[in-house]
């Protein structure tokens, strides 16, 4: 059984989910949101960021990971913060010796959905049939987190085949 880290990072909202994979078979875990305090400093937060997110690797313990890549909207000063709450993440990750992967959204939906421009509710809606929820996910973060673990799955999976076929496995 492979265990798989989803993250939609940010820094007022890290989105997370875990989920477990057995013979293409996948199995929720658990998901949410780590929240920081919008009042306390940058370094603060970040810090809050790192220790909430160790103690769920210490949890879950995956071996792999999937991370959304920074989207370039207009407002540039918006995605500094998501940029540095990216880098605490990739650190630790690394840091727990974690194979990660990053994803930019129309890849994530792509896998998800089949369509890079795909509804927000539509791969809530597909991350609940293929985890077996009752209910969408939610947040929205935790929900794309979710969808970003099993956008890793498939891409491991892909590139495993790819290079079994160049080894003439």
């Amino acid at each position: 059984m492979k265990v798989i880290l989803g993250v939609d990072p940010g820094l007022a909202e890290t989105g997370y989910g875990f989920i477990a994979v057995d013979r293409n078979r996948f199995r929720h875990l658990d998901h949410g949101v780590i929240c920081t305090p919008a009042g306390d400093s940058s370094g603060s937060r970040l810090h809050q960021l790192y220790r909430r997110l160790e103690e769920l690797l210490n949890q879950y313990r995956p071996q792999q990971a999937g991370i959304e890549s920074l989207y370039f909207a207009r407002n540039v000063s918006s995605a500094i913060p998501v940029a540095q709450a990216r880098g605490v993440v990739l650190l630790l990750l690394h840091s727990h010796g974690i194979v990660t992967g990053e994803y930019p959204p129309q890849a994530i939906k792509q896998a998800i959905v089949g369509q890079g421009r795909a509804e927000k509710h539509q791969v809530q809606d597909l991350v609940r049939v293929l985890l077996g929820l009752t209910e969408p996910p939610r947040p929205d973060h935790a929900a794309d987190a979710l969808a970003a673990a099993i956008c890793h799955y498939h891409s491991g999976e892909v590139a495993a085949h790819i290079s079994s076929a160049r080894r003439g496995v």
